[in-house]
Order: structure tokens, then sequence, then C-alpha cells
């Protein structure tokens, strides 16, 4: 799995919006929740970070306003606490924000 997550390169696409990131790999970590949820719990552990990592770092990469790390965990819990099923990993664990 967090090979896949690596592939996507999620912090490189900074053309897109967070719509186009959500709408790339909502299906795919539903299709994993589904599965590794039901049979294999414990492989899901790593997968809402390493995720939220990327999501970061594509945050800091598009707004050079947000280009150091407390800056961008605030708007990544602000864009939680405003929509907390944006992301599919968030239903499985919250961003750990500082």
């Amino acid at each position: 799995m967090s090979a896949t997550v690596r592939s996507w390169r999620l912090h490189l696409r900074v053309n897109s919006t967070e719509a186009d990131l959500a709408r790339m790999i909502n299906p795919v970590v539903r299709g994993w929740m589904a599965y590794y949820g039901a049979f294999y719990r414990h492989g899901l552990h790593p997968l809402p970070h390493r995720i939220s990592t990327y999501l970061l770092r594509w945050i800091m990469n598009k707004y050079k306003r947000l280009s150091n790390w407390k800056k961008a965990t605030r708007a990544m819990r602000d864009a939680v606490a405003r929509h907390p099923r944006y992301f599919a990993h968030w239903a499985l664990a919250k961003p750990a924000v500082r």
C-alpha cells in the first residue's frame, strides 16, 4: 500500500485541486479500508499518516504562504474541521497535527 501511495506523487501535483486529489485517491483508499479493515486491520495503521504527510507536502508546495509545517498543519486541521469526510482516510484517523 505504501509503495502505491508513494507512486501517486501527490506532493508534486500542484496543478490539481483538493477535489481532484480526493477524486483520485478516495476510491482506492475506500477499497483498501473495506478489504484490509475486514481481514487485516493492523495493515491499515500506517496508511492515514502516510497519505496525510503527502497532503501536507502538497499544501506546502501549492500554497507558498503555507510553506512551513506549522502553517500547513494548521491549514490541514482547519480543512478537517470544515469537511471531516472529504478524504476517505480521515475516517480512520484524523491527521496528527501539532
